[in-house]
C-alpha cells in the first residue's frame, strides 16, 4: 500500500473531505459538515489510523492478527483507534477494508440528518 492509493480511496467515500487541522504532511479525512464533521482516517506516509471498533476490545482483533503491523493509536487508542502499517504485513485489500469499516463506524454514529447520501451503499 502507498499513501496516494490510500488518499484516493478515502477521498472517494461519500461526503469525505481532507483536512489538515495540525498542518501535518498528510491529511485526516472527515465526513460531515463543518465543525460537526468527524475524522474517519488519520493518513501518514507509512500507516493509516482507523477506528478499529466501537471499543478497545473490538479493535484489539487487529493487534492479535498483526502484532508487528498494528498498534493502538497514541492518545485515542483507548477509544478503539489503531495505526495499521503499510509495511506489507497487512494486505492492501485488508487495509482498504479497514478504512471502509472505519468510515462505516464513524458515519453510523453521526445524526441521521448529517449522514451523506449513499454512505451505506
Amino acid at each position: 500500500m502507498d499513501v496516494e492509493t490510500m488518499r484516493a480511496h478515502c477521498a472517494a467515500k461519500p461526503g469525505a473531505w481532507a483536512d489538515k487541522p495540525w498542518a501535518h504532511e498528510h491529511p485526516v479525512f472527515k465526513v460531515g459538515e463543518g465543525e460537526r464533521a468527524k475524522i474517519f482516517v488519520f493518513l501518514r506516509s507509512d500507516n493509516v489510523g482507523i477506528k478499529g471498533g466501537l471499543s478497545r476490545e473490538a479493535a484489539d482483533e487487529w493487534l492479535q492478527r498483526f502484532p508487528d503491523a498494528a498498534r493502538p493509536m497514541a492518545y485515542i487508542g483507548r477509544s478503539g483507534w489503531n495505526d495499521l502499517d503499510f509495511s506489507g504485513a497487512i494486505s492492501d485489500e485488508e487495509l482498504l477494508d479497514a478504512v471502509d469499516e472505519s468510515y462505516r463506524l464513524v458515519v453510523s454514529r453521526l445524526p441521521r440528518g448529517a449522514r451523506p447520501a449513499g454512505w451505506d451503499d
